[in-house]
């Protein structure tokens, strides 16, 4: 058995090298659909889709715990797998397995309270005193995911999002670093043009722009703070195994890695971040 990690393309590696830096003797297998990444401009009913036949594929390898490594997967599929998918699949596989997301930790390192917050609203709006950017794909800023949540536990907080398109492809295929800061650099100021301002703090809410999060700290002001969704998720899961003893997880250190697309080594830009090449197997 073992932890499995989802996401449609490679940017779900820098979660999963901080989940097997905080659970090394777990067994992990991780998958990228590739072959239909980036999911951000997709549809509402074809990225539920996806996501479930990803999800499947991983409790066949063996998955007890799928986390979803891949914002625009947890903002627009979770709620409708763990509703009416995840009960099923339980049954079917005859144990305990369960599907969780990164927006929820993200939220909760974002306010500094726990999900079951709510602010007791007292009448009349409080006027914000932070701002906080949230980079994110074009999907995930249609969900408006972390305004909605983050106003419900924090109404000092105004949260703006800068859909990104294209740029989880262009990490994805492994652009050079040059083309990458001229993309990053131009939301970065797209948002501060729209804000009046630059963030306060901000969010990198696609695990992909994890890979050039010194590109972004470059762009925004020096000092700026960012959440960063691998740390909050590690976090997150950490707290989540202490409440649910009941999964089997593995305890061999097993590593694998799979594709819906070409199997084989992966880009130098990955290969850059992960510290060495990254060879995928066929899913």
């Amino acid at each position: 058995m073992a932890i499995g990690v989802f996401d449609s393309g490679v940017g779900g590696l820098t979660v999963h090298r901080e989940l097997t830096r905080r659970f090394p003797d777990r067994d992990f297998v991780y998958l990228a659909d590739q072959i239909h990444a980036p999911y951000g401009g997709r549809a509402g009913e074809e990225i539920v889709d996806l996501t479930r036949a990803g999800c499947e594929r991983l409790f066949e390898a063996g998955a007890n715990v799928i986390v979803l490594a891949c914002n625009t997967a947890s903002a627009i599929a979770l709620r409708r797998l763990q509703q009416s998918w995840v009960p099923e699949a339980r049954a079917r596989h005859g144990r305990p397995i369960n599907v969780l997301g990164i927006i929820v930790p993200t939220i909760e390192a974002a306010t500094g309270l726990p999900w079951t917050y709510e602010a007791e609203r007292l009448g009349d709006k409080i006027e914000a005193l932070e701002v906080t950017g949230v980079f994110c794909t074009a999907a995930t800023a249609m969900s408006r995911v972390y305004e909605i949540e983050i106003d419900k536990r924090r109404e000092d907080l105004a949260v703006f999002s800068e859909p990104c398109p294209g740029l989880a492809g262009l990490i994805e295929l492994g652009a050079p670093a040059d083309e990458l800061r001229v993309v990053v650099n131009d939301h970065v100021e797209a948002l501060r043009r729209r804000i009046g301002r630059h963030p306060d703090k901000a969010i990198l809410g696609c695990t992909h722009y994890e890979i050039v999060a010194d590109l972004f700290a470059a762009a925004l002001p020096e000092g700026t703070p960012v959440i960063h969704q691998p740390t909050a998720v590690a976090d997150a899961l950490d707290r989540y195994f202490a409440r649910h003893p009941e999964y089997a997880l593995g305890g061999a250190g097993r590593r694998d890695f799979l594709t819906s697309g070409a199997p084989g080594p992966q880009s130098e830009l990955v290969a850059r971040f992960w510290g060495a090449p990254l060879t995928f197997s066929a899913a």
